[in-house]
Order: structure tokens, then C-alpha cells, then sequence
């Protein structure tokens, strides 16, 4: 994805916290200051918070198809560049893969051990009535989905994981074309992506409105369970954060051989650039400091750095299958093995074409697909972005950690290589 489409957005998740937190002190105090002005407050605030949401909506399948394709022709492009950099794209897909693998297992059991609190849920529900669960997919949808019969009645319906399929096999067939077909096909991707997060950064200018809208409809009707619940799901994503965070300094430590203390001490500066920009990108020169400390090949830090970057976001899959996991514990959507498995599946994949943007934008294009892959609504996610910006500090905090230890352990495993083969 070229920066033509991600410079143009800017995202102020401030004004949308701001919003969130008047919303719902306007929706608690206002039944009791004027409770006759209430209905006509909550239908207006209802029916603004829904036409945002739907506008909001609208751009998911699109930019997902966009951004899948042009995610896995990167894939491809870096692929070619070497053996080196093909053990870097293999192991940042083990790593996203057992990242979700993980969020599927601990998330329900974090759940089980520390419920949403009694009458929260029932007070988000009230606040978002439009909100219904999609159909729950069986076993037999499950394996009927991964072969589409009509992409476009796929895409029609928001049946998110037969697009998925379609669009990963289209652009992996792509890229066995000519060099000139090849790249005309991404080039239209790339410009559709873009024009997809131009047309997002336009209803995300509405979002402080948005949000203020639904807050109030949640607190007016419910009062202030909504915020017990809110503060709930910051602090259980969070601890998926965690996990991930912890992860790393495995990896770093059992995979790339280092000792905790020094992999600890060497990430200190890019952990303090990471939690004040929130932005993977702009710690990149403080992530290859932290590569130099730890002696890994300049080589191989300036070869896999910039991929991990740009294609390899630790938390992705993880995060976002838990805000999937917990809006559907929500709305009371059953957990099924095939509906984990299908946002498993759905959130490893994705993750591929995700780009470096406001949280408020990967939150949308990431998260929508997996809940419609699972049967789970959208939209409480128009709600959940607004207090993004706590757990979005942990996922740019893991994401720069296990960057760095995964450009350790793949210089790690060229060296054992080059030692195993000392006639190369």
C-alpha cells in the first residue's frame, strides 16, 4: 500500500475519547436533569449514530479485498528477495498464526475468570438494540465457505470468509502473471485501497459525532453500567497485549539465544518511542539501535526490519480476535470450534495486508472482517474505537518488542546455518 492513500488521513483519537467520555455523561445526567426531552434525544442520537455507523461499515469489504491483495503481493515481492528474507516471512506467519491460536484459547478462559460486570453487558446491548448477531456459522458453512460459489453474492452478503478465499487465491495467481499484468493488477489494488482509506478518513472526520451519539444512546438508556464494561474490555484486551509482549522476549530468549537482561535493557529506547508515537514506523530507527546493541548483522537488521515493519504486526491477530471474542460474549454468540476457527483464520490472514495507520483505521479494517467471518455484529466496534487508544499503546509497545526479536532470531538462525554449512 503506497502512502498516497495513508497520507492522507488523520485521525484525532483524543476527539473521540472526548466524545465517548461527554456522551456518556450527558446520556446519565440528562434523564435527570430534563427526562422529558430524553426520547427525543435518544431517537435523534440513535438515529445519527446509526447512519455513522452504517458509513462506516460500508468500507469493509472493499478495503479488506484491496488491502489482502496488495498485502500478499508485498508477501510475494519480499519473498523474492532471498533466502534470508524468506525465513523472516515464515517466521513472523508461525508467529501470527499461534498468536491467534493463543487469543482463541485464552480469551474465553479470561472471560470465564473475570466476566464482563453483572448488568454491563445487558447495558451495551440496550445501548446498541440495532446491533444483532449474524448468523453462526456450522461446520458444513465452514467448509462450504472456503470454495465460493459467487464472490460477488459473497461479497453482497458480507460473507466475509469466502472473499477471504477468492481474493488470497486471485492474488496469489496474480503473481504467476507476466511482470506488466502483474503489476497493473497491483497498482488497481493498491488504488482502490487507497481510495478506500480516503473515502474512511472522510467518515472518520464524522466520528467525535458518531461516537458522542451512540455513547449517549448507550448511557441514556442504561446509565453508567456502560462505562464499568468499557473500562472492563480496555483492561481483558489489554492482558491479550500482554501475552504477546511476554512472547517476545521468548522468542528473543529461547529461539534467538540472548540473555533476558541485555534483550531488556537493549529495547528500553525503542519501548519509550513506541509508547509516546504509538506508531511502529517512526520507532524503526530505535528498533535498529536496539539491533546493533544486541549485535545483529547490520545486514540482516537492515533487510528484516523494514518487512517487519511493513508487513508483521505481533499483536494483530491476537488483539483483534480477542475485541471478536468479547463483543461476542456481548451479545451472547456462541463459541463454536468452527466460529474460533473461522476467526483464526480470518484474523491470521488479514493481518496480512493490514497497513501502518491510526489505530482508529486498522481497528475498523481489521476487526469488521472477523466479526462478520465469526457472526458476531459490527457494531459495537464504532464504540470500542473510541478507547483504542489504551490498548492501541500496548499493540505498537509488543509490536516494536517482537520485531526486535524476531530480526535476533532470524540473524540467529543464519549464522547457525552458516555453521552447518561451512563450505557455502
Amino acid at each position: 500500500m503506497s502512502e498516497t492513500g495513508a497520507g492522507a488521513i488523520r485521525v484525532s483519537t483524543g476527539g473521540i475519547f472526548a466524545a465517548l467520555a461527554i456522551g456518556l455523561v450527558l446520556g446519565a445526567v440528562l434523564p435527570r436533569v430534563a427526562p422529558s426531552a430524553m426520547p427525543m434525544v435518544l431517537a435523534v442520537a440513535g438515529s445519527v449514530g446509526q447512519l455513522w455507523l452504517h458509513a462506516l461499515q460500508m468500507t469493509i469489504v472493499p478495503l479488506v479485498a484491496a488491502l489482502l491483495f496488495s498485502g500478499i503481493a508485498a508477501t510475494y515481492a519480499a519473498a523474492r528477495a532471498g533466502r534470508l528474507a524468506r525465513r523472516a516471512l515464515m517466521m513472523f506467519f508461525v508467529i501470527l498464526f499461534a498468536g491467534a491460536v493463543v487469543a482463541a484459547i485464552a480469551m474465553p478462559l479470561l472471560l470465564a475468570l473475570a466476566p464482563i460486570p453483572s448488568g454491563a453487558a445487558d447495558a451495551l446491548r440496550g445501548g446498541l438494540a440495532t446491533a444483532e448477531p449474524g448468523r453462526v456459522p456450522t461446520l458444513a458453512d465452514f467448509a462450504e465457505a472456503l470454495v465460493p460459489t459467487n464472490v460477488l453474492a459473497a461479497a453482497a452478503a458480507d460473507a466475509i470468509l469466502p472473499l477471504i478465499v477468492f481474493v488470497s487465491f486471485f492474488a496469489v495467481a496474480a503473481m504467476r502473471l507476466a511482470t506488466p499484468q502483474r503489476e497493473l493488477l497491483v497498482g488497481l489494488f493498491d488504488a482502490i485501497g487507497n481510495a478506500m482509506l480516503v473515502v474512511i478518513s472522510w467518515v472518520l472526520l464524522a466520528a467525535p459525532l458518531g461516537v458522542l451519539a451512540l455513547s449517549i444512546s448507550v448511557a441514556g438508556q442504561n446509565g453508567g453500567a456502560a462505562i464499568g464494561a468499557l473500562a472492563h474490555y480496555i483492561v481483558v484486551v489489554t492482558i491479550v497485549g500482554v501475552i504477546v509482549l511476554i512472547a517476545a522476549y521468548v522468542v528473543a530468549i529461547a529461539v534467538a539465544r540472548l540473555r533476558p537482561a541485555e534483550f531488556a535493557r537493549a529495547m528500553l529506547p525503542a519501548q519509550a518511542v513506541a509508547l509516546s508515537t504509538q506508531s511502529s514506523l517512526a520507532s524503526l530507527p530505535a528498533m535498529l539501535g536496539a539491533c546493533r546493541r544486541l549485535g545483529v548483522p547490520e545486514a540482516t537488521a537492515d533487510l528484516v526490519m523494514p518487512l517487519a515493519v511493513a508487513l508483521f504486526r505481533a499483536t494483530g491477530p491476537a488483539m483483534n480476535l480477542a475485541v471478536a471474542i468479547y463483543v461476542a460474549h456481548w451479545f451472547g454468540v456462541p463459541l463454536t470450534p468452527q466460529v474460533l476457527a473461522a476467526g483464526v483464520a480470518v484474523a491470521t490472514l488479514t493481518t496480512i495486508g493490514a497497513v501502518s495507520l491510526p489505530g482508529a483505521i486498522s481497528f475498523v479494517s481489521s476487526i469488521g472482517p472477523i466479526a462478520l467471518a465469526m457472526g458476531v455484529p459490527v457494531a459495537p466496534l464504532a464504540l470500542l474505537v473510541a478507547v483504542e487508544v489504551f490498548p492501541d499503546l500496548m499493540r505498537t509497545l509488543a509490536n516494536v518488542t517482537m520485531d526486535v526479536a524476531v530480526t535476533a532470531a532470524v540473524a540467529r538462525g543464519k549464522a547457525a546455518e552458516a555453521v552447518s554449512a561451512p563450505g557455502d
